[in-house]
């Protein structure tokens, strides 16, 4: 099958070390695993490997940066243009990842998919700048109506889709996040110091701020810091006043990932209240495919991924008593620690694979599509 994958978002480097650019790589992945033949068709292309993407052809145009009613008008063009290049070079399947002002799936003349990770016009309202309000919700009301299939990383997402379009023609599925379980290898969680690894944007509502806190003052408990962002200073700074030696990794290549999981004892999802509950955490599936017990906080999706007492322990969100005495217990009880671990990497194999979440979408495109596709085609 021919498989055009259209990221029209400028904020994606579809290969970056960002969380959305590793999503993109891992579908991509993903469908060529079931051999299909992929062709990227985007705005960014980041600076890591070809390989990140399994050297899939990639068609980029690109989206200059600048004033905010300007950079909206050209994300539109830019999304339009990589429809009609998709269109020209033919394919069976139009698979593209949610973004503002691109309608470009249900432009191209193949069955299509559109994958909703967040409420982008809501987050883009709350967090960042957005002028055209009126046209970005057409375009996703367009773009969610018209798709074949929309697939939602959460139950929040989709229910936000469908208030957007979503189900009136289209299919709509939840497909959570996942993880490539070949990737990772189970971490040997040894004596000694317990050794605690946060994985992510460094970014207010991922509550490193709290993992700092509890670690301060408690003995044989050592914190590790993997990612970059905008809180990055003030976490450094944080962490200097409360005396917490962080080892802070800093953005790596998603292959160094693994081998960094490997020496560590637990993974630390330690949300705020105020986060959200749409998201689904990237990280908690590579804690568990690396066979880490986790700590994380009990909101939003992770309670449906994290079983407490079973593949981690789960925390009122923004208690740090609690999230010290989960740290302290899985410290003092390595056995423990131990066998949450390995229960967390059964479930990542059998459960979570992202070649599983890609054939739960795929399964969602009607045949009938499928059938009036090929006729129009003979």
């Amino acid at each position: 099958m021919r498989v055009a994958y259209i990221c029209a978002d400028p904020g994606i480097p579809v290969l970056g070390t960002k969380g959305a650019s590793i999503h993109v790589q891992q579908i991509v992945a993903a469908f060529r695993r079931r051999g299909d033949d992929v062709t990227v068709y985007c705005t960014r292309v980041g600076d890591a490997a070809p390989t990140a993407l399994g050297d899939a052809p990639i068609v980029s145009l690109p989206v200059a940066r600048g004033e905010a009613r300007r950079r909206e008008e050209a994300v539109r063009a830019a999304a339009a243009g990589l429809a009609a290049r998709a269109s020209d070079d033919g394919c069976d399947l139009v698979y593209e990842r949610y973004s503002l002002f691109s309608e470009a799936a249900v432009s191209a003349d193949a069955p299509s998919v559109v994958e909703v990770n967040a409420p982008l016009i809501d987050e883009q309202r709350t967090y960042r700048t957005l002028v055209d309000d009126r046209a970005a919700t057409a375009a996703t009301r367009c773009l969610l109506t018209g798709a074949d299939v929309v697939a939602c990383v959460s139950e929040p997402v989709a229910a936000w889709a469908r208030g957007h379009g979503a189900g009136v023609s289209s299919r709509v599925v939840v497909a959570p996040n996942g993880v490539n379980t070949r990737s990772f290898s189970p971490a040997r969680i040894a004596d000694g110091p317990l050794r605690a690894v946060f994985v992510g944007s460094l970014k207010p509502w991922h509550g490193v701020d709290a993992a700092i806190d509890a670690v301060a003052g408690l003995d044989g408990v050592e914190l590790a810091v993997v990612g970059d962002g905008p809180e990055r200073d003030a976490l450094e700074q944080r962490a200097r006043r409360q005396g917490v030696r962080v080892r802070w990794h800093g953005a790596v290549p998603h292959d160094d990932i693994p081998r960094i999981l490997r020496r560590m004892h637990v993974g630390l999802a330690p949300y705020p209240a105020e986060a959200g509950d749409y998201f689904s955490p990237l990280k908690a599936y590579e804690y568990l495919a690396a066979g880490l017990p986790v700590v994380g906080s009990a909101t939003g999706q992770l309670p449906s991924v994290v079983g407490h007492g079973r593949t981690g322990l789960l925390v009122p969100p923004g208690d740090i008593t609690a999230l010290v005495r989960a740290l302290v217990e899985l410290r003092d009880d390595r056995e423990l620690a131990r066998t949450l671990g390995a229960a967390a990497r059964e479930q990542a194999v059998a459960r979570h694979d992202w070649d599983g979440t890609l054939d739960a979408i795929l399964s969602a495109v009607p045949d009938r599509v499928r059938a009036e596709r090929a006729e129009a085609r003979a």
